[in-house]
């Protein structure tokens, strides 16, 4: 079995308060794009009775232990609560980049959730699937629904919005600035908006510049010029709205689809219209 786990942007986040267990209470909007992965699961006969998952990755270059990934997290997951689930085997190609705010890598872990209980009839449910993601990561419930959400919480209390942006396209620029989300989050005052995420998105899409921010933007922006830059030049060129997604360092432009500007960025940074 194939699926191509597609990644997110933040459109706003505000971090809201710190909680007594060390996270933050945040709320934003999770907007699925067409920049996607490729994720293969096969059954695996050839695996002896000792866990084995065997995992090639292919495409950008994942750092860290692979036994770590979500998609292997995923599947012991699962095998832990349905022991009878055959060992398989799993291939994923990167496209989308890692560590920029675009949550591939919880997309993968998702989409192998919602593989699985396919591929073995595990006959779990929406809100199933979505407990087994928030193990993974406050990311992963979102792409179970994969849908337009209003999240809250740490970001896995969602809430299907009815928002389209299909007669737009943007232009993803990833400059590849490792940021620690943990250093982001310290250099943030947790501060309850005046106005809900909800309640801003309805505006004009043209609007949008001066109401819909993203709070992590205070705290990486005085360290990374070359981020504002990116930023400035979106805007630049033309368009309607840009930000800086999750606590980055990935930046996207939202253009109107007759729109597609050419742009000079370094050759280093990740740059491709969705």
């Amino acid at each position: 079995m194939i699926s191509f786990p597609n990644s997110k942007i933040n459109l706003g986040l505000n971090v809201i308060r710190k909680r007594n267990d060390g996270y933050h209470d945040i709320e934003t909007i999770f907007y699925p794009i067409p920049l996607n992965d490729t994720l293969e699961i096969l059954p695996n006969p050839e695996a002896g009775k000792k866990f084995s998952l065997p995992i090639t990755i292919t495409g950008i270059e994942v750092e860290g232990d692979v036994s770590m990934n979500l998609c292997v997290k995923a599947f012991r997951n699962l095998r832990r609560d349905f022991p009878n689930i055959p060992h398989v085997k799993m291939h994923l190609h990167k496209t989308i980049p890692s560590g920029g705010g675009l949550g591939g890598g919880s997309s993968d872990g998702a989409f192998a959730l919602k593989m699985l209980n396919e591929m073995f009839d595990l006959k779990l449910s929406e809100s199933e699937l979505i407990e087994y993601g928030a193990e993974l990561g406050s990311d992963c419930p979102f792409f179970i629904l994969n849908k337009p959400c209003f999240a809250s919480g740490r970001g896995e209390k969602l809430e299907p919005l009815d928002l389209d942006l299909s007669e737009y396209h943007f232009l993803v620029v990833n400059p590849g600035i490792h940021i620690g989300t943990g250093r982001a989050f310290l250099d943030i005052k947790p501060t309850i908006p005046e106005r809900s995420l909800k309640e801003v998105i309805r505006e004009p899409i043209e609007r949008w510049r001066d109401s819909l921010c993203n709070d992590f933007e205070k705290s990486v922006f005085p360290r990374h010029r070359e981020i504002v830059e990116i930023k400035d030049e979106l805007y630049r060129k033309g368009a309607i709205y840009a930000s800086m997604t999750g606590s980055g360092s990935a930046m996207y432009g939202i253009f109107r689809r007759a729109e597609e500007p050419a742009f000079s960025f370094p050759e280093s940074y990740f740059v491709r219209y969705v």
